[in-house]
């Protein structure tokens, strides 16, 4: 890093003569041979929407045909990958990479099993936390300093965001302000910062016009022109210099030192779909009517979790079950009186899930992933429907890691954490669970085999303890039963019509809650027309209609 651009491009006659001649288009090939070994290496892309596939690809056959780059260190906020061979896969190789710090690790399953087998150095810190981290390396700040993390497993009194044993060195300190305690996050420099665009132009400049998101893409390229470091964008065509309109342009080409053109299958709007308008913002199109969900156990679970929407509400749901919740919106005709988010930076509109989980359909506006990690982080969710795993007696869920499994955090801290209310949804017990509704009441056709409710979860992602002594709002709902965090700890506040305290629920869990005067779980749920709870909405006085 004390080199200057022209010394450590000495050996590149390529960019040498890139910078002379002001056309930054060069191969894959050509582009990853500023990568050197050592080097930290930042990406860009959430799930596959604005992964750089192309450039991926060819850095991983110049380190198998060279043996070199070697001992990265990669850097990156959401998780990329579609679960199998591609996104970060293509970095899992021993030597190739030495160091990862990563926001969420389960879609690329080749880079966790060298973290679970101590094959490299691995942090998981939220993903919120290092799309800031990018913005605060670009500005030369000493530190990102928030109170994310705190109480669970990112916490240096805790884990410090340690995955395995040979990582050794802490970089999450303690800090007070005003008596107030806050996790100090240490920033390393960027080397080279690997994104993506639709469009350059000769000089560099860069529009985004056809990308389901545009994530930190700015933060990162500013990040490594600001470390000293090499900024290579991948885009699917180019323009001639000065034809891009200004206003389009997202990264502008002073930050941008290689243009690569990528093969069309390796620029993918998203890793499950080519290419979606409605994604991109370019159209919007008629949403067709969902089919009805089955009644089953996910229904219930989401019906009882959009119990608690109201109106004028700003919402995030995650990935999996929490899908559900929008279903049943779309279901009962309620979707128009809230507006649903994602936090890679969608407002409006209604998220995809799957390999297209972060794009959405038809959205009101667009931002860069550290700014809607601002408006998260600082309390602009109203309510969050987030998965729910495993929860122990003080309310700690963990999503993140379970034993051989490394899911990573994601942005669930960062959401869990900030959010004004927050639905954990779930069902009571995993494996095998079977039920079925008769006469508005649960019954229990088959026992899952796992307990979910344990006397201490295996990783703490959300803090019951913290998250009590903020006074938050915070619900976990299952299929047969809700419970609330106190200050206290676990109550059981609700139970499902035809369940057995002491048979259906007690007996399968790990601690004794909290019991005062627990109620029946609405019989609305059970029943096999809608809820009616666009009802709810409509009845409402003005005063409360409005904010």
């Amino acid at each position: 890093m004390n080199e200057s651009p022209l010394e450590r491009a000495g050996d590149h006659p390529v960019i040498l003569g890139t910078m002379r001649a002001r056309n930054k288009v060069v191969t894959p090939e050509e582009a990853v041979q500023l990568v050197k070994t050592g080097d930290t290496v930042a990406t860009g892309g959430f799930v596959g929407a604005g992964f750089a596939e192309e450039v991926a690809i060819a850095l991983e056959k110049h380190f198998l045909s060279m043996d070199h780059p070697r001992d990265l260190t990669l850097i990156y906020a959401a998780g990329q990958g579609d679960g199998k061979e591609k996104g970060l896969n293509h970095f899992a190789h021993e030597g190739l990479v030495k160091r990862v710090v990563g926001g969420h690790w389960g879609l690329a399953p080749k880079l966790g099993k060298m973290a679970l087998e101590n094959k490299i150095i691995a942090y998981n810190l939220p993903q919120g936390v290092i799309s800031h981290m990018f913005r605060d390396i670009a500005a030369h700040k000493p530190r990102t300093i928030t109170t994310i993390g705190l109480g669970t497993f990112v916490d240096p009194r805790n884990e410090g965001g340690k995955i395995n044993e040979i990582t050794k060195d802490d970089i999450v300190e303690i800090i007070t302000f005003d008596g107030k305690e806050y996790l100090s996050y240490k920033l390393p420099p960027v080397n080279i910062a690997i994104i993506r665009g639709t469009t350059a132009d000769t000089d560099g400049n860069i529009t985004m016009e056809k990308e389901a998101l545009t994530n930190e893409n700015l933060s990162i390229a500013m990040a490594a022109k600001n470390s000293g470091g090499y900024v290579i964008v991948q885009v699917e065509r180019i323009a001639d210099k000065g034809t891009l309109n200004a206003r389009n342009v997202k990264i502008p080409g002073i930050m941008v030192d290689c243009v690569v053109v990528a093969r069309p299958e390796n620029h993918w709007q998203t890793f499950a779909e080519f290419y979606n308008p409605s994604f991109s913002c370019e159209t919007k199109v008629p949403l067709q009517s969902m089919p009805p969900m089955e009644m089953d156990a996910r229904k219930i679970i989401a019906r009882r979790a959009a119990c608690e929407l109201k109106a004028n509400d700003i919402v995030n749901l995650g990935i999996g079950m929490p899908e559900g919740i929008a279903n049943i919106a779309t279901e009962e005709n309620i979707l128009n009186y809230f507006t649903l988010t994602a936090e890679p930076g969608v407002i409006g509109g209604v998220p995809a899930g799957g390999l297209n989980f972060g794009a959405a359909t038809n959205t009101d506006c667009l931002i860069d992933q550290p700014y809607q990690f601002d408006f998260y982080d600082g309390g602009g969710l109203d309510i969050t429907g987030l998965g729910m795993a495993e929860t122990d007696r003080y309310g700690n869920v963990n999503v993140s890691k379970f034993g051989p499994k490394l899911a990573g955090c994601g942005g669930s801290i960062n959401i869990s954490q900030a959010a004004k209310k927050c639905i954990f949804v779930g069902t009571f017990t995993a494996g095998g669970l079977k039920v079925s509704v008769s006469d508005r009441k649960l019954r229990i056709d088959q026992e899952g085999k796992a307990k979910k409710f344990v006397n201490q979860v295996g990783q703490v992602t959300f803090s019951g303890r913290y998250s009590a002594e903020q006074n938050q709002y915070v619900r976990y709902v299952t299929e047969r039963c809700v419970f609330a965090l106190t200050k206290e700890g676990m109550e059981l506040i609700e139970i499902a019509p035809g369940i057995d305290l002491e048979r259906d629920i007690l007996a399968l869990m790990d601690f004794k809650p909290i019991i005062k005067a627990p109620r029946l779980m609405d019989e609305r749920i059970f029943a096999p027309e809608p809820m009616g709870l666009e009802d709810n909405f409509q009845g409402m006085p003005l005063e409360d209609r409005t904010s």
